[in-house]
């Protein structure tokens, strides 16, 4: 099985872009069938932008490192807004929007990071017991989600 980088249906194996969303598929040019290419080179500089590629995306799978470094550079940036608006006397305002608009990627990725587990993404609505699934290690091998991103 093989899933599109962009989206995270399964399409064809010898696919260079993916029919649904029409994202390149050239990552997946060395790695293992059905492991996403770009996944192994998530780092602290570009996980928010590959977190918000997938922006609404529940299907699939996410690594520990994808969540928490997506975890910390989002709240890293609304402290920084934080600090900026406390300095300057304004109320508030911008920090609210800028957590609306990663609200819906931080779930995302939070209930692809408990799929990694091989558990529904509902846990995350149970506030003590996500905590623990999150930072679980993935489930060796293809689950009920997809293939392993850590290409174990």
């Amino acid at each position: 099985m093989v899933f599109c980088r962009g989206c995270a249906k399964q399409i064809h194996q010898s696919a260079v872009s993916c029919p649904g969303c029409g994202a390149t598929q050239n990552g997946n040019a060395g790695a293992a069938p059905g492991i996403k290419g770009d996944v192994a080179n998530i780092t602290f500089g570009n996980v928010f932008f590959t977190v918000m590629k997938q922006y609404a995306t529940f299907s699939g799978r996410a690594r520990r490192k994808e969540y928490w470094l997506f975890t910390l550079v989002i709240n890293l940036i609304g402290l920084a807004i934080s600090f900026i608006e406390g300095t300057l006397g304004m109320a508030g305002f911008i920090n609210m929007l800028f957590s609306l608009a990663v609200m819906i990627p931080a779930i995302a990725v939070g209930v692809r990071r408990l799929h990694d587990t091989d558990r529904s993404g509902w846990w995350l609505l149970v506030p003590i017991v996500n905590l623990v699934f999150l930072c679980q290690d993935s489930t060796p091998g293809n689950n009920r989600f997809g293939p392993n991103p850590k290409g174990l």
